[in-house]
């Protein structure tokens, strides 16, 4: 049913009710009739209130028949609110809680956003220093509390100096570019005063840009000992003459080479490469060329003693397995 025609109804029925009341008053006066011993006017009076009260039952109970929302309103109200109530408790936390949320994401995009630029700059080759990239590797021997911090003031200094003239290449003034946290510096400093020799490798914590303001760093500590002694052979791979040409002679002594690294690595080597005696090359391709067809295994042979951050200088050397 449409509001105006609900309110037509109500008018004509309240109307309809007060005019039948009127006239049921105006009769019962005329024919001083008595309701519980009232005297006529009274009776005609009680009349007129209970016909004003029929007008009001009959309209509500008109609206709360037509209207749901009336019915809710009137009868449900008070558990309706009291549920209301209950939500809103729930809801205070699940808000703070959608709060925390947002916040996480806005930072996972943020980060998101950073890493994509780094993921252009990397492809892009505008990176200077990468991640995880030493700025310096320096040998350190405790001797005093004091010497030792000086050594790694002097140390923090110098890599300071190569972060600066990679990041700041144009820059008239060395300034402070590397960071680096105070605790890291002294738990590296107290390690050091218990005595021993040890090489400190600081490295840079991420990707950076040309002319960013900022390096991020961290120190580690590593002891510097002997990897390799001399006439130690580091690696030894299978050589069979008969498959012998120049492009197979060439891969087989880049992937010692390479197997050498990966050991001296593995056993805690700084360094990144393997130098090999210039004239071994060519001895080894002589030694072919004389030799009939044969197997053999061809090692690298270590020259000297190297530590930690030294190179490894190697010899290839042809070692004819037992039969």
């Amino acid at each position: 049913m449409s509001g105006w025609l609900f309110i037509f109804f109500l008018l004509l029925l309240g109307g309809l009710i007060s005019t039948l009341g009127d006239l049921l008053g105006s009769k019962i006066g005329k024919a001083r009739f008595s309701v519980l011993k009232l005297r006529p006017k009274k009776t005609a009076i009680l009349i007129t209130i209970l016909t004003g009260s029929l007008i009001s039952a009959s309209s509500l109970f008109l609206m709360i028949l037509v209207n749901r929302q009336l019915r809710v309103g009137l009868f449900k109200l008070g558990d309706l609110q009291k549920k209301l109530q209950e939500s809103k408790q729930i809801l205070i936390p699940l808000e703070k809680e959608r709060a925390k949320l947002e916040k996480k994401i806005k930072a996972k995009e943020s980060e998101f956003k950073q890493l994509e630029g780094n993921i252009i700059a990397l492809r892009s080759g505008k990176f200077v220093i990468r991640s995880g990239q030493s700025l310096i590797i320096s040998e350190i021997t405790s001797s005093s509390q004091e010497d030792t911090k000086s050594q790694i003031e002097e140390i923090i200094i110098n890599a300071n100096k190569y972060v600066y003239n990679i990041v700041k290449p144009r820059g008239k003034e060395v300034r402070n570019l590397l960071l680096l946290r105070k605790n890291h510096i002294e738990e590296i400093q107290n390690t050091i005063s218990k005595g021993g020799n040890w090489i400190i490798n600081i490295k840079s914590v991420r990707n950076v840009l040309i002319g960013e303001n900022f390096v991020y760093a961290f120190p580690e500590l590593t002891k510097n000992k002997v990897i390799v002694k001399k006439g130690e052979t580091i690696t030894k791979i299978d050589f069979k003459q008969e498959n012998f040409n120049k492009k197979d002679f060439g891969n087989k002594i880049n992937f010692l080479l390479s197997s050498s690294l990966a050991e001296v690595k593995r056993r805690g080597s700084l360094t990144n490469e393997i130098k090999l005696r210039s004239d071994s090359v060519n001895e080894l391709r002589d030694f072919l060329n004389k030799k009939d067809k044969t197997n053999f295994e061809l090692e690298a042979v270590s020259l000297r003693n190297s530590k930690t951050i030294q190179p490894v200088l190697v010899e290839l050397n042809i070692n004819y397995p037992k039969s």
